[in-house]
Formats: C-alpha cells, structure tokens, sequence
C-alpha cells in the first residue's frame, strides 16, 4: 500500500514536473534540457517499480528491471550533464551559446547507457556486469566534486549577480546530494536484499522508490522568487554566524 501510494505521487508530481520545465527549454534555458531528460528517466523508473510492486511474471520483471538499470544510468548520465552545464556557463560562457549541442548530448546519453547496459548483458557474466555497473555509478563522483569546486573559484571571479551566483551554487550542491541519495539507496537495497533480515530491503525499497522524487526539487532550485529569498537568507545567517565568530576571537 505504502509502495502504490509512493509511486502514485511520484508519478504525479514528475509529470507536472516535466510540463513545467518543458516551458524553461522554450525560453532557451539549456540546464532545463537535461532536467526534463532527467525527470523523463525519473518516469521510467517508476513505471518499472509498479511492475516490481505489482508482482508481474518472472520475464516481465526481467525485462523491467533491465529498463530500470538502464533508465538509472541515464539519471546518473544527466546529473554528470547538469553540473557540467553550469560550469561551463561561469568557466567558458562562449559554449552556452550553442544550445543544439545540449539535444546531441541528450541523445548521446540515452544511447550510450542503453547499449553499454545491453552489451554487459550480452556477456552474461553477472560478477563483471555488477563491478561495472558499480564503477559506472561511482565515475560521477568526483566529476562532480570537481564541477562544484571549479565553479565556485571561477564565480569568485565573475560579473554574476549575486542571486545568480546562489542559484548555480545550489543547483549544484543539490545534484550532489541527489547523487549520494540515489547511490547510498541503491547499493543499500542491493546489500540489504543479500545480508539482511526480511523487513529491511522493503524498508531500502521505500527509498529506491523516493530518490526520484528528489530530483522535483532541481525545478524548484530553477525558478527565480521565492527560492532567491530562500538562499539569500541561508547566506544571511551564515554570514551574521562568522561576523559574531569573528568578533568573539
């Protein structure tokens, strides 16, 4: 009950989701390109989870699972796209000109991922298809890491309002975070259903199941309003945190 009410939702909400950045992509925002490949692949995952749930016969579950593997390295794919997109908007503003090459990336992704995933199948050895599938999702990580940091020095040094500089900022912090999330929950149900007691990999389940819906939050972080007053006041506070550190030493 837990699961169809978790999908249910996160069906939804993805949908709409999709729909409202889709009027982003008309208004030349390249980042939102990726966001709605992202969230497509968001859907994908929970069509396959209701198959999952709904307790389909053993070749359809395979089939289903195959396409959920697929469709999770395409998320991963996109995320690694996203942090790049905004690095490149502050390191090299010249590339951001070229919007077209976003819908070549885009397709690149959704291709690659598909026929590494199918040719690993091919070779049906399931201890190498799992360590490569492990090193795949694992890759991002410090892309990532140095995405962010790269782009935190090249701000220091920009022309960026202020406001904008906080929106690239937390775009990227929070592709990190859905990252880790969707990593740690993934090899967690992966272990769980192998070592641990019953009640666990349902429970690891749940968060498979929900990972998707942090990446509603990177539409959110897109919009300007509302979420400007948000980190604005984050970086209020923390700088009144130094300024009374500063006059405490």
């Amino acid at each position: 009950m837990v699961s169809c009410i978790i999908i249910a939702i996160g069906l939804l909400l993805t949908l709409m989701s999709i729909c409202a950045v889709y009027s982003l992509v008309r208004k030349d925002h390249v980042v939102s390109i990726y966001v709605v490949n992202l969230l497509i692949s968001d859907l994908i995952q929970y069509c396959c989870l209701i198959l999952a749930v709904t307790g389909s016969d053993f070749v359809l579950f395979g089939i289903a699972l195959l396409i959920y593997i697929i469709s999770l390295m395409v998320s991963v794919g996109f995320m690694v796209c996203i942090a790049l997109e905004r690095y490149l908007l502050i390191a090299c503003p010249l590339w951001y000109c070229f919007r077209e090459s976003s819908v070549v990336v885009s397709v690149v992704v959704w291709i690659l991922s598909s026929v590494s995933f199918l040719t690993l199948c091919v070779l049906q050895d399931v201890f190498i298809t799992q360590i490569i599938i492990g090193t795949f999702l694992l890759l991002p990580l410090p892309l990532l890491i140095f995405f962010l940091g790269g782009t935190i020095r090249a701000l220091s040094a920009s022309h960026v309002p202020a406001d904008e500089k906080r929106r690239i900022i937390a775009i990227l912090v929070l592709v990190l975070l859905i990252y880790t999330l969707r990593l740690l929950s993934s090899f967690i149900f992966c272990m769980a259903k192998m070592n641990s007691p019953r009640h666990f990999p349902y429970l690891a389940f749940v968060f498979v199941m929900l990972s998707p819906l942090a990446d509603l939050l990177l539409y959110v972080f897109m919009r300007k309003g509302t979420i400007d007053k948000f980190l604005a006041s984050v970086c209020c506070c923390r700088m009144d945190s130094n300024d009374i550190c500063n006059s405490t030493v």
